[in-house]
């Protein structure tokens, strides 16, 4: 990388792919290009976060993160200074029902046999598995945020801060309360958003 040479006879993407990684990685570039950018004016993006259900993100979710790349790359060479921190929903259903399957349980007593505690840590370490899989293929796609520091919804301080928000909303009077119909599920034994 970086010195002008013949092109090769074969095309090998996968080679290449490896090179760009590792000239990007030894020469630090994402890092040099923030610290460049320091002081340039602020743009926050926020990263909508993908479920970590799963390891492999679908190819929905990689476009949508090409085209996030895209707006951070575009802010950062007209000068910003980018907030481009990724994040994850390790939340609800679609984490607890994958973590279900591989345990084999058939019904949400299965859970209490097993024990709360137990089946919530085994919920963690499955989010945590994805989201280091998720970002690894995310930086192989070349996104460029900031990889080391994703945001997580299971940690306390984002949970924290939603309890804080809500509190906020509460005391402005912005909540709004009534009675509305909501989707159930038999299977799963709560509602559905």
């Amino acid at each position: 990388m970086g010195v002008v040479r013949s092109i090769p006879q074969a095309f090998k993407p996968k080679d290449y792919e490896v090179e760009m990684l590792s000239y990007w990685e030894k020469n630090r570039v994402y890092e040099r290009l923030r610290e460049s950018r320091k002081s340039g004016r602020k743009f926050y993006f926020l990263d909508g976060p993908p479920y970590a259900s799963s390891g492999v993100p679908h190819v929905g979710t990689l476009w949508n993160k090409v085209l996030k790349d895209a707006v951070i790359r575009y802010k950062r060479l007209r000068g910003f200074s980018v907030h481009d921190q990724p994040g994850y929903d390790c939340h609800g259903l679609p984490i607890e029902v994958q973590v279900e399957k591989r345990l084999g349980f058939k019904t949400k007593k299965d859970i209490e046999s097993f024990g709360v505690d137990k089946f919530v840590e085994q919920c963690r370490t499955f989010v945590l598995e994805n989201v280091e899989s998720m970002s690894g293929y995310f930086k192989n796609f070349g996104v460029s945020m900031d990889w080391s520091n994703p945001y997580l919804t299971l940690s306390r301080e984002y949970i924290e801060s939603a309890w804080w928000f809500i509190k906020q909303a509460e005391e402005r009077g912005l909540l709004d309360y009534g009675m509305r119909v909501v989707h159930w599920c038999p299977r799963c034994e709560t509602t559905l958003a």
